[in-house]
């Protein structure tokens, strides 16, 4: 599979199968996310991989109760040890880094018939408290990852490129 293949394919996965995930395939999407650009090589991304069954239902109770992120096999709890710098343009470089980081996980995974989902729904405060991160990390998202229940292609409802891309001036 290339990459654009990948990107045409990839779906957020709501759904998931018990089939646990074998550690060399945890071990390549996450080395997606290391390798990864960041502001300055910066990097300051860190995660915390999740697989107890009792913690996994914790964290979907702080994610608004959406039980799913619970079922999935494992979370990938994507944080950020960062002392909040901000580029040049204005944005933080955490926010962007860490979603950067993420997106090379959500590729690599399709490579590897897995699903993930992005989700930004939850109460930081509550995931901190249940796996123990520090008051300095930040948690940016909590992303389930497995295998999907449903396999099957979804149509990608998307904006057509003239709506989206300007040519030399807005």
């Amino acid at each position: 599979m290339n990459v654009t293949d990948a990107i045409a394919t990839r779906k957020s996965v709501r759904a998931y199968s018990t089939r646990p995930i074998d550690d060399e395939k945890l071990t390549v999407v996450l080395n997606a996310a290391r390798l990864a650009p960041s502001a300055s090589n910066r990097q300051e991304w860190r995660f915390v991989i999740v697989r107890d069954l009792k913690t996994r239902k914790k964290i979907a109770e702080a994610a608004d109760e959406q039980t799913f992120v619970g079922e999935a096999p494992a979370i990938i709890v994507a944080c950020a040890d960062t002392d909040g710098h901000v580029m040049e343009c204005g944005q933080l470089c955490y926010t962007i880094d860490v979603a950067t980081a993420l997106a090379h996980i959500m590729l690599a995974a399709v490579e590897l018939e897995l699903g993930t989902c992005w989700i930004g729904a939850f109460d930081e405060k509550k995931v901190k408290e249940i796996l123990g991160i520090p008051e300095k990390i930040r948690v940016v998202s909590v992303m389930p990852i497995g295998y999907p229940a449903d396999p099957s292609l979804v149509e990608k409802k998307r904006l057509t490129l003239d709506a989206i891309v300007k040519h030399e001036h807005w």
